[in-house]
């Protein structure tokens, strides 16, 4: 697919603490391949040619973040998290706002401990959307059998898949359309789990860009057990 490949920021919000994965640190700061989760997340945008510049969420007092190579690099820059996802998303997008980028550029946000997105699957979203009127979204359609559950854990009924896509990321939207969405939202107190919610919320219908299965996030240590082992089967 030959496409012009739109210039756009990353925002990568790390603020989390990953209480499932039952670890002595963050999530993002477990090692996969010799580095950080983190750090491999940042890799696709950092080498891709469109990047104006990349905006990290990070709890203040992160001690682990400064110890990285990344910390360092100048075309990332730190914003502070917040206590929900959307949150520090918000802080990163006033950052750039700060920073002068326009309310047109194209943001796109990343899961912190998403670290096996393919260069191909970002060209694709970029390609794709580079003139939607509202953006959209990485996701993948539902593969297995979905149930509804009842109060007293009992399947209420089966739920037709061919219409349930899981959300993934990379999310991309406007600068200025998701500031919006995102700090009205906050106001309203809704409940935002993702960009894409938060753009729904405001009337806009994003757009869905199957990607690929294996851009795993890492939520449970099977999901890091998984990974490491297809990247030893790689390197092999």
């Amino acid at each position: 697919m030959t496409y012009s490949s739109p210039a756009f920021w990353a925002v990568i919000p790390a603020a989390g603490v990953g209480a499932r994965m039952a670890a002595d640190r963050p999530k993002q700061y477990l090692h996969l391949g010799g580095r950080t989760i983190l750090e491999h997340s940042l890799d696709c945008f950092l080498d891709h040619p469109g990047l104006k510049g990349l905006v990290v969420s990070l709890a203040e007092d992160d001690p682990y973040w400064p110890d990285l190579a990344s910390s360092r690099d100048p075309r990332i820059q730190r914003a502070p998290g917040g206590a929900e996802r959307a949150d520090s998303v918000l802080n990163a997008l006033l950052h750039l706002h700060a920073q002068g980028a326009s309310e047109d550029d194209w943001v796109l946000v990343h899961d912190a401990a998403r670290p096996n997105l393919a260069r191909s699957d970002l060209d694709k979203l970029l390609g794709e959307l580079a003139h939607d009127p509202v953006g959209g979204l990485l996701a993948v359609p539902a593969k297995d059998t979905l149930k509804r559950a009842d109060a007293n854990g009992r399947v209420a009924e089966t739920i037709d898949r061919s219409t349930i896509w899981q959300a993934y990321t990379p999310q991309m939207f406007r600068l200025g359309a998701l500031h919006r969405a995102l700090a009205d939202s906050l106001v309203a107190d809704v409940a935002i789990t993702d960009e894409a919610s938060a753009m729904e919320w405001a009337g806009q219908s994003p757009r869905l860009i199957e990607g690929r299965s294996d851009n795993l996030k890492v939520t449970r240590p099977e999901d890091l057990d998984w990974l490491r082992q297809r990247w030893a089967q790689r390197s092999r």
